[in-house]
């Protein structure tokens, strides 16, 4: 992964570098550093009981406005996903897994206005898994362990040990507003992601296969600031 990040910040300042040679009526160009919070779930089939799971993004950005109300946005974002389980509170179990990610979204980029602009995004991304990190109770630790044991044949809290896939795609879109200033130019957006891919094999030809589904679910808010260089 260490190799792959400059290959891919290449690839982004590439891409607007040519998008903006391509088009000789562009006439702005942005840099800019953004980041806000998530609300994640995991949409499991079979289900798993969740609540919202809390993380926190952020990264860089570059913005190329190609013509009057439409341009591409890049990002290369650091995120983090998961879940959280929900259990009855007589249980006493508590588990929550976080998934940490380098987020690449390419989006389309509408705006309506002038010194107050709003703004629409949407488009493809990308999710690099950097690794993951989990906390389950000795409660539910004591009894997955107890359950496993009495029934030996059944895959009993498959989400606990199965390892997630490291590359993760879907779609992502948001709306919001920009304002703009002599010092830079504030947005403040919310965004949504819908996962296409899943976070564990499910091809029944997998060795581990237990989920059928198990795809990304995140509603973010995110602060951007962006300067002009072009």
């Amino acid at each position: 992964m260490k190799r792959l990040l400059p290959g891919i910040l290449l690839f982004l300042l590439f891409s607007v570098q040519v998008f903006a040679q391509k088009n000789d009526f562009g006439k702005e160009l942005y840099v800019g550093v953004g980041g806000g919070a998530l609300m994640t779930t995991v949409d499991f089939v079979p289900a798993v009981l969740q609540k919202s799971h809390l993380g926190i993004h952020g990264g860089i950005s570059a913005k190329y406005i190609s013509e009057k109300n439409l341009g591409l946005l890049l990002e290369l974002n650091y995120a983090q996903r998961g879940w959280t389980e929900d259990f009855p509170p007589e249980n006493g179990f508590a588990y929550d897994k976080t998934l940490h990610y380098l987020e690449v979204p390419f989006m389309t980029h509408v705006y309506f206005g002038r010194s107050v602009r709003f703004i629409i995004n949407a488009g493809p991304q990308l999710g690099f898994l950097l690794g993951s990190s989990e906390n389950m109770n000795e409660a539910l630790s004591a009894d997955v362990a107890a359950r496993r044991e009495e029934n030996p044949d059944e895959q009993i809290g498959m989400q606990y040990v199965l390892e997630p896939r490291s590359f993760d795609y879907g779609l992502v879109g948001g709306v919001g507003m920009e304002l703009k200033t002599g010092a830079g130019n504030v947005e403040l957006e919310g965004r949504y992601y819908f996962g296409l891919g899943d976070v564990f094999e499910n091809r029944k030809t997998q060795e581990n296969f237990f989920f059928n589904r198990s795809a990304h679910r995140i509603i973010e808010a995110k602060l951007s600031y962006f300067f002009k260089v072009k």
